[in-house]
């Protein structure tokens, strides 16, 4: 059998319709078959730092598996980016490198680079040897990806092997190991736990969303009483705005939202890792008793001590922890012995006080004059988004007011990168939810530094006629990097701004081919977004903003709305430009 046909039908047997990529010498074997067939697509981009971002974006969007090809060397290094965010947000996706010939390895041919350089940017990284085995070792790095916690696999195929006609052996079935049942008795003292605390507060991370648990999510924090906060990657996970929501955790999260963690008696910290980048390095104050529940247990214990530590599935755990407190009747729990506990909780209430606070937070940053403040076009936007329509979100500055003022009101329909936290995400991102998501509304939030990462694949987005929505922030700067430079170092405010070479964005997206348009006000963006949401075709929306508006990290962490003194949380981290 021809070896690129055994890996494309591995893929299609695993229902992995779309392949994303950049062709080269190397890969037309694997292209050629491709195009043969009426059941799989590729999507060409226009750099191979999209083509990884493109495949997550597919995966985060729907939940389905998605597949990449690149060159080997610096199409694969370039990849590495989109792998490790992948990584980082355990996402599934596979990535064929196509390798050097093994009989050249060590003498410097073109684009040689060692395979064990990826290594650490996915969750495992494997080597046809041989070209018989080609078809099992897809397989099993396709069951690598989709089993929990998910990942992304590299697999490397040496060029020589695609066109050849061998005897490739047939894989057999892999079993998605799934990790089933949750242990009785840390299931009744995670319950006890919770239970005897007179406030509760749950932690949710992008596990929950993974497991597509959210109604049990919020089946537990009915139960519990309990304001529910997010991680970057739980945003959507509650319904933002509901009674139980209390915001997203980041290092712009306002201190009402960080006391509502730390006044707590206990937390339960559920599909999370609890990593550095969404914890502030550890830094912010979580109840002496917490449950951890995750996939990894290496998680365990990592900036947290857990007083209950769970390693299982986040909607089994869910399910089954919500059995427990089921039994509770005005806040009493009857465990196996026959005690009863009481608790007096008050979760509504300071789930709303939080959402309040922000409201005031936010006030005196809305307007209606030109040049807008993020939060001004963010709302703008909200309002004119369905709420059903998939949004995903760029790293940087932007980004960071959207974890405050852009509400998101289910699971899948907010994709942002995680602690990875890399630029040039949302354009690509967007790309590829489109295509997972044909029927579906995509818009695209991203500020010009982000843009200007990616924005190449405009051209990509008009090639392949993907009605997605691109709003750009245009603040002509990176601020966020600006605003620190000016408050913390020597150097001069609006250091790593360019406002002497502006860019005219809506002439850039015309000369693709792409139709653009400029709004300024609110009531204009409205109009704008709603239109292009509803055209079907590729769509820009420039937006000039306020380069001199405040930093999310400095003005939602001070004390008090109105400016008092900044409180002890961080601001963004300088990785988060904008």
């Amino acid at each position: 059998m021809n070896v690129s046909r055994a890996v494309v039908d591995r893929l299609v047997a695993n229902g992995i319709d779309t392949v994303f990529g950049i062709p080269g010498k190397q890969t037309l074997p694997l292209n050629e078959t491709i195009d043969e067939r009426d059941d799989i697509r590729f999507v060409m981009a226009r750099h191979e730092t999209a083509v990884t971002h493109q495949a997550w974006g597919y995966a985060e969007a729907s939940g389905d598996l998605a597949a990449t090809v690149v060159v080997p060397g610096p199409g694969d290094m370039n990849a590495m980016n989109g792998l490790k965010n992948a990584y980082n947000d355990c996402t599934p996706l596979v990535h064929f490198a196509v390798e050097t010939s093994p009989e050249l390895r060590g003498g410097d041919p073109i684009h040689e680079t060692p395979p064990d350089t990826y290594d650490n940017v996915v969750k495992s990284n494997v080597l046809v040897e041989r070209p018989e085995s080609t078809a099992v070792v897809v397989e099993e790095a396709i069951a690598t990806a989709t089993t929990p916690p998910y990942g992304p696999v590299r697999v490397g195929i040496p060029k020589p092997f695609l066109p050849q006609d061998v005897p490739v052996a047939t894989p057999g079935e892999y079993d998605r190991t799934h990790l089933d049942g949750v242990s009785r008795s840390d299931l009744e003292a995670a319950a006890n736990a919770l239970a005897a605390s007179e406030t509760s507060v749950i932690f949710a991370g992008g596990g929950v969303r993974a497991a597509d648990a959210s109604q049990e999510l919020e089946r537990v924090a009915r139960l519990l009483d309990a304001p529910v906060v997010t991680s970057y990657k739980g945003k959507g996970v509650l319904p933002e705005g509901s009674e139980y929501s209390a915001g997203t955790l980041s290092a712009s999260a306002p201190p009402e939202l960080l006391e509502c963690l730390a006044s707590a008696d206990a937390a339960l910290a559920v599909g999370t890792d609890l990593d550095a980048v969404t914890t502030r390095e550890w830094q912010i104050e979580f109840p002496e008793t917490v449950v951890h529940v995750t996939l990894d247990p290496a998680d365990l214990g990592n900036g947290y001590e857990p007083t209950v530590g769970i390693v299982a599935d986040a909607k089994e755990t869910l399910s089954k922890l919500r059995e427990f407190l089921d039994g509770q009747e005005s806040g009493s729990f009857i465990d196996s012995s026959g005690e009863s506990t009481t608790a007096t909780r008050s979760g509504l209430e300071r789930a709303t006080a939080v959402r309040e606070a922000l409201d005031d937070r936010l006030e005196e940053l809305r307007g209606s004059t030109p040049p807008l403040t993020s939060v001004s076009v963010l709302e703008a936007v909200r309002d004119a988004v369905p709420r059903d329509a998939i949004v995903t979100a760029d790293a940087g500055g932007f980004r960071v007011w959207g974890l405050n003022a852009f509400d998101v009101y289910s699971p899948r329909t907010y994709v942002n990168p995680g602690s990875w936290a890399s630029m040039g995400t949302a354009l690509p991102a967007g790309i590829g939810a489109q295509l997972s998501n044909p029927t579906e509304d995509i818009v695209v939030l991203v500020g010009d530094g982000g843009l200007m990462m990616c924005v190449h694949e405009l051209h990509t987005a008009v090639a392949e006629d993907l009605p997605i929505t691109v709003v750009v922030s245009r603040n002509e700067d990176y601020a966020l990097i600006s605003e620190e430079a000016g408050r913390s170092y020597d150097l001069e405010d609006g250091a790593y701004a360019w406002p002497d070479a502006p860019i005219d964005f809506v002439s850039l997206a015309n000369s693709l081919g792409m139709t653009a348009r400029r709004a300024r006000t609110p009531a204009e963006i409205r109009q704008a977004v709603a239109e292009a949401v509803a055209a079907n075709e590729p769509t820009l929306l420039e937006i000039p903003t306020d380069p001199q508006e405040p930093q999310a990290g400095e003005w939602m962490t001070k004390s008090e709305p109105d400016g008092g003194s900044k409180s002890n949380g961080e601001s963004e981290s300088n990785t988060d430009r904008q």
